[in-house]
C-alpha cells in the first residue's frame, strides 16, 4: 500500500464522518418537527457505509500496475435510511396537530442517542485527521532522509 492510499483512505473517512454529521444534525435540528410536507412527523435517518473495494482475489495485487488502479480501501456512503421506529405519543391537547384524543405523534428522534452519535462521529473525523497528519509527517520525514 503506497503513501498516497492511506492519504485517500483517511479522506474517504472523513467525508463519510462529515455526512454523518450533517445527517446527526438533521435530526436534532427536526426533533419536534410535527407536520413535513407529506403530513407525518419528521422521521429519523440513519447513514450507512460499507468498506470500498472489498472481496477482491488476490491475484488484483499480484500486479503493481493493478494495484495502483484499484484504489485500495476506505469507506463510502451507501445511503440515508429512514429509521422504522415508531413516532412518539406526546398528550397535548391544544397543538394543531392533536388527534381526537389529543395526542400528537412527534417524531422518532430522541436527543440523546443523536447526541452520542454526533460526538462518535466526532471522535472518528478527528482520528482520521490524525492518521492523515501522521502520513504527512512520514512522508515529510521520507523527504529529509535524502538530504
Amino acid at each position: 500500500m503506497g503513501l498516497f492510499n492511506s492519504m485517500n483512505i483517511s479522506a474517504s473517512g472523513l467525508t463519510a464522518e462529515r455526512m454523518r454529521m450533517d445527517v446527526i444534525s438533521k435530526n436534532i435540528a427536526n426533533a419536534n418537527t410535527t407536520r413535513t410536507a407529506n403530513g407525518t412527523p419528521y422521521r429519523r435517518q440513519v447513514v450507512t457505509f460499507k468498506e470500498k473495494n472489498t472481496h477482491l482475489p488476490f491475484s488484483h495485487f499480484l500486479s503493481e500496475a493493478t494495484r495502483q488502479k484499484i484504489g485500495l480501501g476506505g469507506v463510502e456512503v451507501t445511503g440515508i435510511q429512514q429509521d422504522a421506529s415508531p413516532f412518539k405519543l406526546v398528550y397535548d391537547p391544544g397543538h394543531p396537530d392533536a388527534n381526537e384524543e389529543g395526542y400528537v405523534q412527534m417524531p422518532n428522534v430522541d436527543i440523546m442517542t443523536e447526541m452520542a452519535n454526533l460526538i462518535t462521529a466526532s471522535r472518528a473525523y478527528e482520528a482520521n485527521v490524525t492518521a492523515m497528519n501522521t502520513t504527512r509527517n512520514m512522508a515529510l520525514r521520507a523527504l529529509d532522509i535524502g538530504r
